[in-house]
């Protein structure tokens, strides 16, 4: 057993700093926990305390860090008791907080044009590798960001002014954060939001790559997270473009820290299939690798 995250994940008390609250019951928590800020990755994740009185923890991805003020973002849906308790702190409460958890992604320098796929609660991992890319103009990197969602989006979507080869001038909607940062985005969603491209986001990643000369794609990957039908799509382009591709799993949690093999899936390896723990073994996978059935029993 891989016992390499031990020394890694930190326990701390961390501080309420802020709580925003987006259409859906969606919320952004900002939260001063300078251990776990300076050292997290794109794709891990913490293990959070929801309230005091809740003995079980929660698994939220992190969207942002600032490594030098010491906080860190998440981004959650209010679905059952724990979520909503924790929609309900005010700046200054404490909560425990375990992380950061999990190898996150991996990206390859040899393919700079990253294509970032986000969908629902998926997209705070592919905001956090965008930021990352952007920061790293030295290393050439490429991204261009994609995410869908049924409900509102968490942020006010803007319409970006910058066609994209290959997708409809009409398609307009974008995440000002990425573009602030210099990187495209476009928005999908199947709820009639003006700008969006009417469809599943994995549809307008494909129209955006089946539009690319080939020696271009022989740049690009693939990097999603979102819901297991989302990841399965995703998987798909990466096989039918034949690029290399990373799937971030959302998985159900109880200990968090591969204690209890309850988030365990099936993952082909070198020596055959094997069951992996999503927690601490990902939760980032190659898309090669994650079993079929994972997708099919969604």
């Amino acid at each position: 057993m891989d016992r390499s995250h031990r020394g890694t994940i930190f326990l701390e008390e961390a501080r309420v700093d802020a709580i925003r609250a987006f259409p859906g019951e969606q919320y952004i928590l900002r939260l001063y926990a300078p251990q776990c800020a300076v050292r997290a990755q794109p794709g891990s994740f913490v293990h959070l305390q929801c309230a005091p009185e809740i003995p079980m923890r929660r698994p939220l991805s992190i969207r942002a860090t600032d490594p030098d003020s010491g906080w860190l973002e998440v981004l959650f849906k209010v679905v059952g008791e724990g979520l909503h308790a924790l929609a309900t702190r005010q700046p200054g409460d404490r909560l425990s907080v375990l992380g950061p958890i999990g190898n996150g992604f991996r990206p390859d320098p040899a393919r700079p044009r990253a294509v970032l796929i986000g969908g629902g609660v998926g997209m705070p991992p592919l905001q956090f590798l965008a930021s990352r890319m952007a920061t790293a103009v030295a290393e050439g990197w490429q991204p261009i960001v994609f995410f869908g969602s049924e409900i509102p989006f968490p942020f006010r979507p803007g319409h970006s002014g910058a066609a994209l080869h290959g997708i409809d001038h009409r398609i307009d909607a974008c995440d000002p954060e990425m573009e602030a940062l210099g990187i495209p985005s476009r928005l999908a969603s199947l709820a009639g939001f003006g700008g969006c491209y009417p469809g599943y986001v994995t549809g307008l990643v494909g129209e955006w790559l089946g539009a690319m000369h080939q020696n271009d794609l022989s740049e690009v990957a693939i990097y999603a997270c979102g819901p297991a039908p989302m990841l399965r799509a995703a998987a798909a382009l990466a096989r039918d473009f034949a690029v290399p591709g990373q799937l971030c799993l959302e998985e159900y949690m109880a200990c968090g820290v591969g204690g209890c093999a309850g988030c365990a899936v099936r993952i082909a390896t070198d020596r055959g299939p094997a069951m992996k723990r999503v927690c601490v073994d990902g939760p980032v996978f190659d898309a090669r690798a994650v079993h079929p059935e994972l997708f099919t029993a969604a």
